[in-house]
C-alpha cells in the first residue's frame, strides 16, 4: 500500500455567465473527478460559491501532484493557494472518489461566511481548519441524507 497524503486548496472562481453556466461547469468538474479520481486511488471533497473554490484530495503523492497539476492548468481556477499537504494515516473522505458539499443551506451559510469573512483574502487561513471545516460539511450532511 502506498503512503497517504492529503492537499487541502482554495481557488477563485474563474467561470464567467449565469448561474446555469456555473452549475453546469461546477457539474463537469465533478464528473471528471468522479470518473478519473477511482483509478488513481484518490478521494476527496469539494466546496464552491459563486467566488471560490475549497477542495481536499486524499491519495498516493504521484496521484496528488498530477492532478493538482491539471487544476492548476484548468482556467476555471484561479490564484490557486495550497493551504496544507502532508502525509496522513487515514482518509477523511474514503466514501467519495470526490464529493460535492456545502449545498445544504447550513453548508452555504458556512462557507459563504468563510468567504465573506476573508474577503477571499486567504492569508491566515490554516489548511487544517478548512479541511475540517470540509470534513463537517460532509459528516453533516451524509447523516443529513442518511
Amino acid at each position: 500500500m502506498s503512503t497517504l497524503y492529503r492537499l487541502v486548496y482554495l481557488s477563485k472562481n474563474r467561470i464567467s455567465g449565469g448561474a446555469a453556466h456555473v452549475a453546469a461547469e461546477v457539474q463537469s468538474i465533478l464528473a471528471a473527478a468522479q470518473r478519473n479520481n477511482p483509478p488513481l486511488e484518490l478521494t476527496g471533497a469539494l466546496i464552491f460559491n459563486a467566488g471560490m473554490f475549497a477542495q481536499v484530495l486524499e491519495g498516493p503523492c504521484s496521484a496528488i501532484e498530477s492532478t493538482f497539476e491539471k487544476i492548476q492548468q484548468d482556467p476555471r481556477h484561479g490564484d490557486l493557494e495550497v493551504l496544507a499537504y502532508y502525509q496522513t494515516t487515514e482518509r477523511a473522505f474514503h466514501h467519495w472518489s470526490m464529493g460535492y458539499f456545502g449545498q445544504s443551506r447550513q453548508g452555504q451559510d458556512l462557507f459563504g461566511h468563510l468567504a465573506k469573512v476573508t474577503g477571499f483574502n486567504t492569508d491566515g487561513l490554516e489548511g487544517t481548519r478548512l479541511f475540517e471545516i470540509i470534513r463537517d460539511i460532509a459528516l453533516e450532511e451524509e447523516t443529513r441524507a442518511a
